[in-house]
């Protein structure tokens, strides 16, 4: 059963809007930060990873955002333009704003953690009179992300991109993506995302982001059916709760839970798995695949992330996912 229909006849299937950062991931791995002497520099950012995962699986991708007038934002913005993303809408800041930095920790496979630097930065700058209506009403799909929502004027960019995409039938998806340290309180986190996730198509999220959204509401026992309905009576077609190692659930509006198989990987560092998982899902839904096989095919390019140093350079391609999915099932690969 196909539960979102895309737009057939546009240029973009994929434009994303929110934060494009720098990745600074330890290279001595399975020690504290304290004690870490190097790092490797990547393009970082949850809205940004995803559409470079979806350039990888060959989709047409655009991004809206602002970057900083420096070394770190040209060199994001060269990284875009080279795994063919359209950055005609990345605008450069021209106020002195920085470019944020995301340094990692890799204790050990399960332990790591990110120390970021967010003050005064280039992505939370951007204006809705910047964001380029055509752009959105030209693509298939609207990716948004909940960092973007916790600052003026970002939060104004995005709230002026989902109008756009309400307006042209764009099919909007809402990554939670939901980092404490950008807001000031629960409760205008929870306001925001709310009222961000009404005009929603699809919503990705953990058991905890959806935990953070339900500040105002009852549900006491973190029933996913409960959190999954509300969103149902608004926009939602699909709604997606990630419990972590246990596996992700997919609701559809019926009342019915999909799940699918996961796989097993050689876990070098948890984090860039949600990013990962989004392109491979959404990939899938717009091949019409089912929503089980789209799970499938997410949860194999997350494993294929995880395995590696990298998040954005490790973006699979489809048939790296394909290779990756049929070595699984012969037994090739078995360390979870």
């Amino acid at each position: 059963m196909t539960y979102v229909s895309f737009p057939d006849t546009r240029k973009m299937d994929f434009t994303a809007i929110g934060r494009l950062c720098i990745d600074l991931n330890a290279n001595e791995i399975n020690r504290p930060m304290e004690e870490t002497m190097t790092f490797t520099k990547y393009v970082g950012g949850s809205p940004a990873n995803i559409t470079i995962g979806m350039s990888r699986l060959g989709m047409e991708t655009a991004f809206i955002g602002k970057i900083a007038n420096d070394q770190m934002g040209r060199f994001i913005n060269s990284y875009l333009e080279r795994n063919g993303i359209d950055t005609s809408n990345v605008v450069t800041d021209d106020t002195g704003a920085v470019t944020g930095l995301a340094f990692t920790e890799i204790k050990s496979p399960t332990d790591c953690s990110i120390l970021m630097y967010r003050d005064h930065v280039a992505d939370l700058l951007l204006q809705s009179r910047e964001v380029q209506e055509q752009l959105i009403a030209d693509s298939k799909v609207l990716l948004i992300s909940g960092t973007a929502l916790a600052k003026s004027p970002s939060r104004e960019a995005v709230f002026q991109a989902l109008a756009y995409a309400k307006k042209h039938g764009t099919i909007i998806v809402f990554d939670l993506d939901y980092r404490p340290y950008t807001w000031t309180s629960a409760e205008e986190t929870a306001v925001y995302y709310n009222l961000a996730a009404e005009k929603c198509d699809i919503i990705l999220g953990t058991r905890e982001e959806f935990d953070m959204m339900e500040t105002f509401d009852h549900n006491p026992d973190h029933s996913d059916q409960v959190t999954a309905q509300k969103w149902f009576d608004f926009s939602a077609k699909i709604v997606i709760i990630k419990h972590g190692k246990e596996g992700s659930i997919a609701y559809t509006g019926e009342g019915l839970s999909h799940q699918a198989d996961s796989y097993p990987a050689r876990v070098v560092k948890t984090f860039g798995a949600g990013d990962s998982y989004a392109a491979g899902f959404l990939y899938g839904l717009m091949q019409g695949w089912t929503i089980e096989r789209s799970m499938a095919f997410g949860s194999a390019a997350a494993s294929i992330v995880i395995s590696s140093h990298s998040c954005s350079d490790a973006m699979p391609t489809v048939e790296q996912v394909n290779d990756y999915i049929e070595r699984c099932n012969r037994g090739e690969i078995t360390v979870s």
